[in-house]
C-alpha cells in the first residue's frame, strides 16, 4: 500500500470513526488543537516545522481498494466501508507558518470539521509536526551555538529511518544549518549538498598524500580533505598542504578546507590553523566533526578553537539530548445543530488540563524595538488587532499583570485548508529558513539564551480565562463529594 493512499492512523481512530457512524453522529462538527507542553532541552522556544509535508499528506488523503479491503478483513461495518469508499475531506485547517518560534500550550495547528475526520487525522498531524519541529528546534540551537560559522547536517547514517533522514535534513535547514551531506534530502528538498571525504577513501590508497592528490584532481577547490585517518598534525595536515601546493596552486585554485574528526579538536584546530597560515593558506577552512552538539560547539569556541564550520550528525538528526516533542491533539469545541459548546478535559495532573474553545493566537510586538512581548490566546470571536492598550495577565498566576501599549498584534494561525480545499501555498525552503532567522531575532536575548532562559508568556484573554475557570468549577461541583477523580 502506498503511504499517500494509506490511512496513517492509530487503530483507535478507526474504531472511533466506526462508533460515531453507528451512533449517527457523523454530522457533529468539532475543533481540535495541536500544541506541546514542554520545550526540548529546557530551551526558551521551539521552531515550527513540517507544515508543507502535512499539507501534501492531507491533500492526498484517500483510500484505495487495498485499504478498503483491509477494512473489510478487519471486520468493520458496511456503513464504515461505504463512508471511506466515498471519503471527501471537509475540514478547515489553520497552522503557524514554518520557521515560527512557538511556545508551550498554544495552538500551533487547529483543525475544524466533521468529528470523524478531525479525529481521524490526529496521528498524521502529530507525527508530521512533532518530528520536524523537534529537529528544527535542535538545529536552531546548534546553529546559534556556532555563532555565524557554517553548520552541515550529516546524520543520515544514524537517523531513525529514511523518511527521518530526508525530512529531518529539511527541518535542520529551516533551523539554520547551511547544508546536508545526504544526497536524497538535497534532491528532494533543494538543500545545498556538501562533499566530504571518508576515511575509507584514504585507506584505499597506498599513501595518504596519494589519496589527497587524487581527490583534489577530481574535486578541485570544492574538495575537503579529512586529515585524521592516521595522525592529524604530523601526517594529515602536512600532506594536505603538500597536496594543495602540488594540485591546486598550479591551477590557480584555493583549498576549500580540511576536516578533523577525532582527538582534542580545540588543540588540533589551533595547531592546524598555524600550519595552514604559515604555508600560505589562511583561507583554508577548518571543519570539525565527531558527535558534536551545541554544548560541545560552545565549549570549543569558548576555548578559542580555530574552527570555521561544523559537521553535526546523530545528535542533531535524532535530537539525542531531547528526542521527543510532546505534542498533543485535544478536542476544544463541539458544534451540533449550529450550537457551539466549549470542551475541556480536567485531570489530576494539572498540566494536562486543556483549554476550551476555538481560539485565535496573537503575538504582540513592541513597535519601538520590534521585539515580541507576549502571545495572547483569545476566543475565535475576539480580536486584539485594533487594541491601543492591552492588559496581560498570567493564566496561572493571575495577580501578575502588565499593561502594554505601542504594540502591533499579529495573528499567528494562518488558514491552510477551507472545507477540505487547500488554500495555502508554502514558501520556498530558503524563504522559510530566512523567516525563521528573522523571527528568532525578534525574541529578547533572555528568551533565546541556552541556560535558564526567561519564560516567554502565553497569556489568555479575560473571556477565555473565564470560560475555562467556569468549566473547571462546574465539573468540580458535579463530582461526587470527596471524589477527586475528574474526567
Amino acid at each position: 500500500m502506498e503511504l499517500s493512499k494509506e490511512l496513517f492512523a492509530d487503530y483507535n481512530c478507526l474504531t472511533t470513526a466506526e462508533g460515531l457512524l453507528a451512533a449517527g453522529m457523523e454530522n457533529i462538527n468539532v475543533t481540535y488543537d495541536m500544541y506541546f507542553r514542554e520545550i526540548p532541552d529546557k530551551g526558551g522556544f521551539a521552531v515550527m516545522a513540517g507544515l508543507e509535508q502535512l499539507v501534501d499528506r492531507l491533500k492526498n488523503l484517500s483510500f484505495d481498494e487495498k485499504c478498503i479491503d483491509s477494512f473489510r478483513k478487519q471486520g468493520f461495518s458496511e456503513k464504515f466501508i461505504e463512508y471511506f469508499e466515498n471519503f471527501d475531506f471537509k475540514c478547515d485547517v489553520y497552522a503557524m507558518p514554518e520557521g515560527t518560534p512557538i511556545f508551550p500550550n498554544e495552538p500551533i495547528v487547529k483543525v475544524c470539521g466533521p468529528a470523524i475526520q478531525a479525529q481521524l487525522i490526529e496521528t498524521l498531524v502529530l507525527n508530521t509536526i512533532n518530528h520536524q519541529t523537534l529537529i528544527a528546534t535542535k538545529a536552531n540551537r546548534v546553529f546559534r551555538s556556532a555563532m555565524g560559522r557554517k553548520v552541515i547536517e550529516s546524520g543520515a547514517r544514524r537517523a531513525h529511518g529514511l523518511s527521518a533522514a530526508v525530512d529531518g535534513a529539511r527541518a535542520a535547514y529551516i533551523g539554520g544549518v547551511s547544508g546536508t551531506t545526504f544526497y536524497p534530502a538535497s534532491q528532494k528538498h533543494n538543500i545545498p549538498v556538501a562533499t566530504v571525504m571518508g576515511h575509507g577513501w584514504v585507506q584505499l590508497f597506498d599513501s595518504e598524500i596519494e589519496a589527497f592528490e587524487v581527490y583534489l584532481e577530481e574535486h578541485g577547490e570544492d574538495g575537503m580533505l579529512l586529515v585524521d585517518t592516521y595522525d592529524t598534525l604530523d601526517s594529515g595536515v602536512k600532506n594536505a598542504i603538500q597536496a594543495f601546493n602540488e594540485v591546486l596552486s598550479p591551477k590557480g585554485l584555493r583549498p576549500a578546507g580540511i576536516v578533523i574528526d577525532s582527538g582534542d579538536m580545540t588543540y588540533l584546530s589551533k595547531r592546524a590553523r598555524r600550519m595552514l597560515d604559515e604555508a600560505g593558506f589562511p583561507d583554508c577552512d577548518i571543519y570539525a566533526s565527531n558527535s558534536l552538539d551545541e554544548v560541545l560547539i560552545k565549549d570549543m569556541l569558548n576555548q578559542g578553537a580555530k574552527i570555521d564550520g561544523f559537521l553535526v550528525g546523530e545528535k542533531l538528526i535524532t535530537s539525542a539530548s531531547a528526542p521527543v516533542l510532546d505534542g498533543v491533539y485535544k478536542l476544544c469545541e463541539t458544534e451540533k445543530d449550529g450550537v457551539k459548546l466549549p470542551a475541556i478535559m480536567v485531570s489530576n495532573n494539572v498540566n494536562k488540563i486543556t483549554t476550551p474553545c476555538s481560539k485565535r493566537v496573537w503575538r504582540l510586538f513592541d513597535m519601538e524595538t520590534g521585539k515580541a512581548v507576549a502571545d495572547v490566546l483569545t476566543t475565535a470571536d475576539e480580536s486584539v488587532a485594533d487594541e491601543k492598550t492591552y492588559s496581560l495577565f498570567d493564566p496561572d498566576f493571575t495577580w501578575k499583570r502588565k499593561t502594554v501599549d505601542n504594540f502591533v498584534a499579529r495573528e499567528m494561525l494562518v488558514p491552510v485548508f477551507k472545507k477540505g480545499e487547500c488554500i495555502y501555498e508554502s514558501p520556498s525552503l530558503e524563504d522559510i529558513r530566512i523567516y525563521c532567522n528573522e523571527q528568532v531575532s525578534s525574541l529578547w536575548e533572555e528568551v533565546v539564551r541556552f541556560e535558564n532562559p526567561h519564560r516567554y508568556y502565553v497569556d489568555f484573554s479575560g473571556k477565555l480565562w473565564g470560560i475555562k475557570q467556569s468549566l473547571i468549577e462546574k465539573i468540580m461541583r458535579n463530582s461526587d463529594a470527596g471524589d477527586n477523580q475528574y474526567v
